[in-house]
């Protein structure tokens, strides 16, 4: 950790041998002050409680009070269970960079749970960011640029393309349904004549945090945009598709384009102001969505994470 890494989540250790009952115990003692103690420490991490898959939701009942499904989310998962779902399903070699759940969307989470199932065999730690230290850590040049938001696009193609389909992506077959959904976000859409839809929306690129008011770095530009992918996989998706025709891409708000040397910048500051949650099986992670942002390491072997969220 470096001297401005100074912050680390809150562990809490099973006595004994530990149970999910005597989590679930622990949990129902601290009650209300459970929403007080994840505001001021950021992050809780439960180890040795030997969580199962069978009582993981006797857990989230208590930590995440109102479980949302993944609806309008932009990365690859599978649903296991009531609105549980698999963290992203990229390739185990990547690194997933720093960001808050559905920073792009209208609305976002404000808790997520993460449940390692399988440890991983090397690496695939999860990292955590102090997202107002990441907004400190940007040069005034960046967060100047980025003062006006961003504006994110999508192209959800309707069963066969790249990225999500659009099903995948509301979870329904329903045009109505899917515009439904998109009339109360400030989105605008078109559906395209092979059964795609192209989104347009614009969202800032930073909050405040209800409670503690803390401004902190909000967006997910560095994700959206070809650059964060790296030169070999931005030059192989150029090839491919036009830039308006990408799953998804991202420019400022008025539709400008964002600096390579900016999203760059906001990655690898991101990263390299993160701290480590190595997992054991049965290890449990809870985070504010707002205050934290979090990501993946590279691992080795097998690695099962489940991840659910609540507003």
């Amino acid at each position: 950790m470096t001297s401005a890494q100074t912050w680390s989540p809150l562990e809490f250790e099973a006595e004994g041998k530990g149970s999910a009952e005597e989590l679930v115990e622990r949990l129902n003692g601290l009650g209300d002050q459970l929403d007080d103690l994840l505001v001021k420490e950021k992050a809780l991490v439960f180890r040795g409680f030997g969580i199962l898959p069978e009582n993981l939701d006797a857990v989230f009942d208590l930590i995440l009070p109102n479980r949302l499904a993944y609806v309008h989310g932009n990365s690859p998962r599978t649903k296991v269970g009531s609105n549980v779902y698999t963290s992203t399903e990229y390739p185990q070699e990547f690194t997933i960079s720093m960001h808050n759940e559905m920073s792009y969307a209208h609305a976002w989470p404000a808790r997520l749970a993460f449940y390692c199932q399988v440890r991983p065999g090397g690496g695939g730690a999860t990292p955590v960011l102090d997202a107002a230290r990441w907004l400190e850590a940007l040069d005034d040049e960046v967060r100047e640029a980025f003062a006006g938001g961003v504006r994110y696009m999508q192209n959800l193609h309707d069963g066969y393309g790249l990225g999500k389909s659009w099903q995948d992506t509301f979870e329904t077959t329903s045009r109505d349904e899917v515009e439904e959904f998109l009339s109360g976000t400030g989105a605008t859409w078109e559906w395209k004549r092979d059964g795609s839809i192209r989104i347009a929306s614009v969202r800032p690129s930073t909050v405040h945090h209800p409670v503690t008011g803390t401004e902190v770095w909000f967006n997910q530009a560095d994700q959206w945009h070809p650059a964060g992918l790296g030169d070999d996989t931005a030059a192989a998706l150029a090839q491919i598709l036009p830039p308006d025709e990408l799953p998804q891409s991202v420019t400022f708000a008025d539709g400008s384009p964002i600096p390579d040397a900016y999203v760059l910048q906001i990655r690898d500051r991101g990263l390299d102001n993160a701290v480590d949650v190595n997992w054991r099986a049965g290890d449990l992670l809870l985070i504010d969505n707002l205050l934290l942002a979090h990501g993946r390491r590279p691992f080795t072997g097998d690695r099962r994470v489940l991840v659910a969220m609540s507003d």
